[in-house]
């Protein structure tokens, strides 16, 4: 994300250009949401299917409001190290419509909305760790508080112009601390809380629509372009199109490595693993792609395909219900992404900064690196366990074992994915025998 500070010595102008691309690219960011609630609800069981995608959904109508009303202000906002503030963009009353975002050619209106979409799409992230166990209403509020309690505050060390991540010299050009892995984190620290689905490791929880997977893995990939390309603000000095072509590369090596570790493994290559695969190359290369070139974005991509390809298995050997892999993807991608920029950053992107492998040898950008990580990891963890156990402790987080055997979707929202009543014209898989010739002519005989 480009930081809120001004370049150069003389007061940017507005460009129409360069606020028109910030505008496709919020619009590309949203789309993400909708792509993550089809990725997700293509794996669940069909009992499941509304409520994985209203988990997603959810998000637009909370967070939209509450970042409106005092996130904005809290999370870029300039206050201390830790927390943001500016009174004026409280419910964004004294924002002047042609006010430029400090040291950037477009409105502080743009960045607002863009940067709405990103704090939309986090919490959003987590649902797939939460899946068939949860009340709606649960959730709900949890979104509430977690934004503001964890999402804010990390997005102010992370990007704001004072926060301490900031000032360390933390490379996170699109969040790979401040999303990635802190809904990974947050994801870990919920499940730990509330536990396992009902027949975790006894009955098949296989994906019901593997096209449904495949259709929001490629509304992700599409969008994710405006997510990344976009967090640089404009297209001014070609970072923008360095991270937009990385964003393809790592994307397409993650999808590939993946693949070969499943079929080495499995011995199958699985649409599944696709697109698994590819989400994990979009997570990593998003805190490090305008830090790497592009055969360093080979790298990222095809180290995150196989360290998470195998990540995803961990839940089984530790015991905790990660439902749709949101720990070993996010998470673990995200921690990837972040920490390699330590070795690959080459000086010539986003920052002068250079990696092991650039900087004769010197490990200073990874030892930040390593702090930004730990510090979003942990923070992230601890406080989303304790909201978790907060909420299940006075309103309760899961749906009783009776609806969530029978199915969230009709205990929560009294509707189901599919209806197959109609299916042949009577029941499924029965059809009823053609007439006779003899009984046809009877009839038209008796007519």
């Amino acid at each position: 994300m480009a930081p809120a500070v001004m370049l150069a010595a003389d007061a940017p102008k507005l460009s129409s250009a360069n606020t028109g691309f910030m505008l496709i690219a919020s619009a590309l960011v949203l789309i993400m949401t909708p792509g993550l609630a089809f990725f997700y609800g293509g794996m669940v069981r069909v009992k499941s299917t509304l409520n994985m995608l209203m988990m997603s959904f959810i998000s637009m109508g909370i967070v939209t409001i509450l970042w409106v009303l005092y996130g904005f202000s809290l999370a870029f906002g300039t206050h201390n190290s830790l927390i943001g503030w500016d009174p004026d963009w409280l419910g964004l009353r004294r924002i002047g419509l042609t006010e430029l975002w400090p040291g950037y050619t477009i409105p502080v209106f743009v960045f607002m909305v863009f940067q709405m979409m990103f704090a939309i799409i986090t919490p959003a992230l987590i649902s797939g760790a939460l899946a068939d166990r949860v009340k709606f209403s649960a959730w709900s509020l949890f979104i509430a508080l977690w934004l503001t309690i964890v999402y804010v505050p990390v997005a102010h060390w992370v990007w704001g112009a004072d926060g301490w991540a900031y000032k360390l010299g933390v490379i996170d050009f699109a969040g790979g601390t401040a999303v990635h892995i802190n809904a990974g984190a947050a994801a870990l620290g919920v499940i730990l809380v509330i536990g396992k689905r009902v027949g975790f490791k006894k009955d098949p929880m296989r994906p019901h629509s593997l096209p449904l997977v495949m259709l929001g893995a490629g509304l992700l990939w599409f969008g994710w372009f405006g997510f990344n390309a976009g967090s640089w603000l404009g297209n001014d000095d070609g970072v923008g199109a360095l991270m937009f072509v990385n964003t393809q590369v790592a994307t397409a090596a993650a999808m590939l490595a993946w693949l070969a570790y499943e079929k080495i493994r499995h011995g199958a290559f699985t649409t599944l693993g696709a697109a698994s695969g590819a989400v994990a190359g979009l997570v990593a290369i998003t805190p490090s792609g305008g830090a790497v070139s592009p055969l360093g974005a080979i790298a990222v991509g095809a180290v995150a395909g196989v360290a998470c390809a195998a990540a995803v298995g961990l839940k089984f050997r530790f015991g905790y219900d990660d439902s749709l892999d949101v720990v070993g993807v996010h998470m673990v991608g995200g921690i990837i992404g972040s920490l390699l920029i330590g070795f690959f950053a080459t000086g010539k992107g986003q920052s002068t900064a250079t990696g092991v492998l650039y900087g004769h040898h010197t490990w200073t950008q990874l030892w930040k690196q390593c702090a930004g990580v730990g510090a979003v990891l942990a923070y992230s963890l601890i406080v989303s366990a304790v909201l978790a156990f907060l909420l299940d402790k006075t309103i309760g987080m899961r749906v009783t074992q009776d609806e969530e055997i029978s199915g969230i979707d009709q205990a929560q929202h009294a509707e189901t994915a599919y209806d197959f009543s109609g299916a042949g014209g009577g029941v499924l898989g029965s059809a009823a025998p053609a007439p006779t010739p003899a009984a046809t002519q009877n009839k038209k005989v008796d007519a």
